[in-house]
């Protein structure tokens, strides 16, 4: 593979580790600013409303040819957002950042994902576009539980200065690697941005996106407010924090290439068998989280169960919306983060009941119930045709 996709995949692991970093960081920056958990909360669901709203937008933007200068200028952007951040004592300029780094988010994804198929030959491109989304998977694996980590032992601002520092080696690698205006299709005889717009009125994607939509908000719920089980609930210690997100990580890998090999040909399959055991799962946790050794285990499981059910939702989307090929994956990721908007935001009310930190967890398994209620009648939708054949 060509070495300007590492600068890319190494900008995209930067990005995913920021987006789910606050799941450990959450008690330490309400602390620090002054607020309570449940607002700080809002900081996860103000960085997904910039993704939601950035990803179609920039997704508009970016069919015309891409140039070094807009990757370059999101990174930069993103960088910037991080360093305010980290300097900031006000929670109202913190939230502010987060929108800021979620439109650069989305932006240069919706860029580096057509660069990075220009970099290679027409038969490698999903090589090509693995190298770059495994910045994501490295993000939920080890960036997120690192930064965990480092927000323990030396407070949330330096995870914030982390992420921050990782964007200078991919902006370098940007500036050195990638061709100003690297040559890519032809775009003239595609479909016209109105007709790829006029394919969210299609009710069966609306319907997929909406599945999407509550199985994220499901899995962003419980996830946001996992430091509190751990130190609460459970009584671990803080460290202990980085090891339920490494495994809630590892998980969530696993669950992605287990369901990529199912989600394309029996997707009825993950979703059937996967969809029953979230929803189980959701509250077994919020039942054992009192004990660490199953609190552990159902971490793992819990991350392998949301994921795939997620990834075989946005192949489901992809799909449906087959017919706007530049849009797709913004429709893909504007429906996920609705969820992930949505899910922190019902979750946080759940912390002042008499549920207390497990509030969130028996939210994410009512969120999973609404979800398969939607499946149910859908289920030909899901599983019937072969509509993927047009992506390939």
């Amino acid at each position: 593979m060509p070495l300007p996709l590492y600068p890319l995949a190494l900008a995209v692991f930067a990005m995913g580790t920021s987006e789910f970093m606050l799941a450990g960081l959450l008690p330490d920056i309400a602390s620090g600013l002054g607020v309570t958990v449940g607002t700080a909360g809002m900081l996860t669901s103000a960085f997904a409303t910039g993704m939601i709203v950035g990803a179609p937008l920039m997704a508009g933007c970016a069919r015309n040819r891409p140039g070094r200068s807009s990757l370059l200028g999101f990174v930069l952007v993103f960088l910037a957002a991080h360093a305010v951040g980290a300097a900031t004592s006000s929670f109202p300029v913190l939230l502010t950042t987060r929108v800021v780094a979620a439109l650069a988010n989305a932006g240069f994804l919706a860029v580096a994902l057509t660069t990075a198929v220009t970099l290679v030959p027409a038969d490698r491109k999903g090589r090509a576009l693995a190298v770059l989304l495994s910045g994501t998977t490295v993000a939920t694996v080890a960036g997120v539980p690192g930064g965990s980590l480092l927000g323990t032992l030396l407070g949330w601002r330096a995870t914030f200065w982390a992420v921050a520092a990782l964007c200078l080696p991919a902006a370098v690698g940007i500036l050195t690697g990638i061709p100003a205006r690297p040559a890519g299709a032809d775009e003239a005889d595609g479909p016209t941005l109105r007709a790829e717009l006029a394919q969210l009125t299609s009710p069966r994607l609306l319907l997929v996106m909406s599945l999407g939509a509550l199985v994220n908000a499901a899995t962003f719920a419980g996830f946001t407010f996992l430091a509190p089980v751990v130190t609460g609930t459970a009584g671990l210690g803080e460290l202990w924090i980085s090891v339920v997100l490494v495994l809630f990580g590892a998980g969530s890998f696993g669950g992605v290439i287990v369901a990529g090999r199912l989600s394309d040909q029996r997707p009825g399959l993950v979703l059937a068998v996967g969809g029953p055991l979230l929803l189980i799962g959701w509250p077994a946790l919020a039942l054992l989280a009192d004990r660490p050794a199953a609190l552990l285990v159902l971490a793992f499981v819990q991350g392998a169960l949301s994921f795939a059910l997620g990834s075989t939702l946005i192949t489901r989307i992809l799909y449906e919306a087959a017919e706007a090929p530049a849009m797709a994956g913004s429709y893909a990721t504007a429906a996920l983060n609705v969820g992930a908007a949505a899910g922190p935001l019902i979750a946080a009310p759940t912390l002042g009941t008499a549920a207390g930190d497990l509030g969130p967890l028996w939210a994410s398994g009512l969120l999973v119930a609404l979800a398969l209620l939607v499946a149910f009648p859908l289920r030909t939708v899901l599983v019937a045709g072969r509509s993927g054949e047009a992506l390939r």
